[in-house]
């Protein structure tokens, strides 16, 4: 059982990204597109969408050409498993290095993902391979999509709060595998020119638990789902794999509520918007990132990190505001942030964040 008298500001003591070892350019995966996707590539319009993505290169799990191929779900479900087990073990032992913490001191362990399946879930996976305590509670959290990378920084630190004094949290999605062959809805072929695999893993841990200086601390976290938003994103379970499904204008739907969402959110724990000066963004696209701008005003450059990570890796779901959190840890900020991600339920996700002072 947890101690009681938990504290009340949990911290962040280290955050590793990390990716499979393939990647490809840009340019590379359009020329594949018109491989896997020859009516979709007749229309002008759609291949724009490589370019229009902004991004210069991205991690893939298996070589390029190996998408090329037709692969079933079980085939690629494997890769998934093996690559996954892979990343998450090298990330959380750089993680756990860099807390000054062993294994063994490890009381709880949350893992999300969204981009394949694990049963046992890989969290039981993780504890074994890296020796932590059988004892320690585990929190696979599956399904929340891009949003799950906020929302599972929220739960780390809830444990925290609850007891548990040492969290590691992982995020892992190996999008590139979501991949449908000869699939020539426009979802798919946006996915193509989006998906990206990677990886983050961090150690959240009670403020007084001996280590580094923290990154950042850890003020709370709000959560929304839109009523009757179910087909906005999501999967679609069919025998080749995952198939993504986008149904609505989301730039238009970040647009129209993100600025009341926001202060709700940071009304919550009694903070105002100009209490914020550093925003951490799910880039799900950069039409999503300028959405998100507009509706807050932010100025110019306010959300560069959330461009760069797209830009570098693409989107890779859960772990990418993880990515785009590291970007902004190594411009030093100070004073209070708001981590934000959407994903499918159609929801949204914000933690609030008090970066430390730097020496």
């Amino acid at each position: 059982m947890p101690p009681m008298n938990a504290p009340s500001s949990p911290v962040l003591r280290s955050l590793v990204t990390g990716t499979p070892p393939h990647s490809a350019l840009q340019s590379e995966v359009q020329a594949a597109a018109r491989t896997l996707f020859p009516r979709m590539s007749e229309r002008r319009q759609m291949l724009d969408v490589f370019a229009n993505a902004q991004i210069e290169r991205r991690a893939l799990s298996r070589p390029l050409e190996w998408y090329l191929e037709p692969r079933g779900f079980a085939e690629k479900n494997a890769v998934f498993l093996e690559e996954a087990r892979t990343l998450i073990v090298r990330l959380s032992r750089e993680a756990l290095r860099q807390a000054e913490l062993s294994p063994a001191d490890v009381d709880a362990v949350v893992v999300v993902n969204t981009s394949g399946l694990s049963t046992p879930s890989l969290d039981a996976f993780l504890i074994g391979a890296l020796g932590i305590n059988p004892h320690a509670a585990r929190l696979p959290i599956w399904g929340l999509g891009c949003a799950g990378g906020a929302s599972g920084l929220a739960r780390a630190a809830d444990l925290v709060r609850a007891g548990y004094r040492r969290v590691l949290y992982v995020a892992v999605e190996l999008c590139s595998l979501t991949l449908v062959r000869g699939d020539e809805s426009k979802s798919n072929f946006v996915g193509t020119a989006l998906f990206a695999d990677g990886g983050a893993a961090l150690v959240v841990t009670a403020p007084e638990v001996p280590g580094p200086p923290p990154l950042l601390s850890l003020h709370g976290a709000f959560s929304t789902l839109i009523e009757d938003s179910e087909d906005i994103m999501g999967w679609d379970v069919v025998d080749d794999g995952l198939k993504v499904r986008f149904s609505r204008d989301i730039p238009t739907l970040v647009h129209s509520m993100m600025r009341e969402n926001v202060a709700q959110a940071l009304a919550a724990q009694g903070w105002t918007r100009e209490d914020v000066q550093t925003f951490v963004v799910h880039p799900g696209g950069v039409k999503v990132v300028a959405a998100y701008e507009q509706a807050l005003g932010l100025p110019d450059g306010a959300l560069d990190s959330s461009r760069a990570v797209l830009r570098k890796y693409g989107n890779m779901s859960s772990a990418t505001v993880l990515f785009v959190l590291a970007e902004v840890l190594r411009q030093r900020p100070q004073g209070r942030g708001l981590l934000s991600a959407m994903g499918p339920g159609f929801s949204a996700e914000h933690v609030l964040l008090d970066f430390a002072p730097q020496a």
